[in-house]
């Protein structure tokens, strides 16, 4: 294994959320710890996971008795989950992270509602153990409304953004 390649696995190990690695070859040997900073921020970043999975079955709970009651309360929640309208996307967060909607704080926003995006423009950062992730629209339309506040935490498939398409 050259130097270039002993580079290249260093980057590799140091993008992923591996904590520890080793390799050996015939008389070659190499070890590669992550600082430990980055260890308890991969440990703690599961702990979201288990939250939500709970939060699903007590909403189904309450949903049978809400049925016996007047329908202006189911017909109150219907709104805040229905489905956008047709014409309507909603852009999600492909992870976990931090949500921010300018690539610096003395820069200015990557999008505003009533912006037009079209394929690969920036809409935002999430910032993930240190990483600033550019998430890209895939889709063209018009910003409806953005769903998240600057520098707030959000989760795997949280809305983000919602998108009226043509």
């Amino acid at each position: 294994m050259d130097f270039r390649q002993i580079q290249e696995l260093i980057k590799l190990i140091n993008k992923s959320n591996i904590g520890e690695f080793s390799l050996e070859q015939k008389d070659f040997k190499i070890s590669i710890k992550q600082k430990e900073e980055q260890v308890t921020q991969v440990v703690s970043a599961p702990s979201p996971y288990p939250l939500p999975m709970p939060v699903a079955p007590q909403a189904v709970a309450p949903a049978a008795p809400a049925a016996s009651q007047p329908t202006s309360a189911p017909a109150e929640e219907k709104p805040k989950t229905a489905a956008p309208p047709s014409n309507r996307t909603i852009i999600r967060s492909p992870m976990i992270g931090t949500f921010y909607r300018k690539p610096a704080p003395d820069k200015a926003n990557y999008v505003e509602e009533g912006d037009i995006i079209t394929p690969g423009k920036v809409l935002c950062v999430i910032e993930a153990m240190k990483l600033f992730n550019e998430i890209e629209s895939e889709i063209s339309g018009r910003i409806v409304k953005i769903l998240v506040e600057d520098a707030s935490p959000v989760e795997f498939d949280q809305p983000l953004f919602e998108v009226e398409t043509a």
